[in-house]
């Protein structure tokens, strides 16, 4: 098929219902119901969303519709040999404190490992680049997937957890605040009336929940704010906040709240709808 076969008004329509977060299954369902062909439908997805042919013909075979993450129930999950208790639960938005997400020991030599490599934190761009936003003032570095043995048990962990594949996780990012820094509030789903939308998301699709790791306790402050909630989860080191979200949902809006005293240590994991590409 050539590229200039494909309708505009098709195209644009296969680019909105991208854009408002159905999977890559999904629409190749959708396309189905309208009476195109499967070899015809992947041809124009992978053309029209700039994606491998390879990629889409394996979510034609896999019935891939974008998976979705399990929320963690109370009072406690067990992972392998690790418990998990679960001290909140919310469902709009979908939040659980979740204590004892890493040892103490896990945590410092997450950071141990981390050190070396921290820089000005960066954010994701609507081109799926990433770069400094005023908005964040921490140091920060991305570990690779399975960088190192932790990293690895951590992310293992985090995948039995929430029942969602590793490959589906972006790489460990750790962030280190001082007193005054902060995240202001922000969404971690990818906005898609932003030109870039489907380059971010065509690495993994949409971002469908995040897990925020402490990794120490600061002496004051540092805590996770939910503005629509009224809602502040505080930083404990070797708990986690779990989060999940659709496109467009506004009660997910979260902010890291300034320092006041001391320091603090996170590792944040966000999952995306299909395997990550980084």
């Amino acid at each position: 098929m050539n590229q200039h076969t494909i309708r505009p008004e098709l195209r644009e329509w296969i680019l909105a219902t991208a854009r408002s977060g159905q999977s890559l299954g999904e629409l190749l369902r959708l396309l189905k119901d309208a009476g195109y062909g499967g070899e015809q439908s992947r041809q124009m997805v992978a053309r029209v969303l700039n994606l491998p042919l390879s990629t889409v013909l394996a979510a034609s075979k896999k019935g891939f519709t974008g998976q979705r993450t399990r929320h963690p129930e109370p009072p406690r999950q067990h992972v392998r040999d690790h418990e998990i208790r679960v001290t909140l639960s919310t469902d709009t938005p979908v939040v659980r404190l979740l204590e004892h997400m890493l040892t103490d020991e896990e945590c410092d030599a997450l950071i141990a490992e981390a050190k070396p490599q921290l820089a000005r934190s960066l954010t994701v761009d609507v081109d799926g680049r990433h770069q400094t936003d005023e908005r964040r003032t921490s140091q920060g570095m991305f570990f690779r997937i399975g960088e190192t043995p932790l990293v690895d048990r951590i992310e293992q962990r985090i995948a039995a957890l929430l029942d969602i594949p590793v490959s589906h996780g972006e790489g460990l990012q750790i962030l280190h605040y001082l007193p005054g820094q902060e995240y202001e509030p922000h969404f971690d789903w990818f906005d898609p009336t932003q030109p870039g939308f489907a380059a971010v998301t065509a690495r993994g699709g949409q971002r469908i929940a995040s897990v925020v790791m402490y990794l120490n306790t600061p002496d004051e402050g540092g805590g996770t704010g939910f503005p629509s909630m009224g809602l502040t989860v505080t930083a404990l080191r070797g708990s986690a906040v779990y989060f999940a979200y659709e496109t467009g949902d506004q009660a997910s809006l979260h902010a890291g709240l300034p320092v006041i005293k001391g320091e603090k240590w996170i590792a944040t994991k966000w999952l995306r709808e299909r395997p990550y590409q980084a």
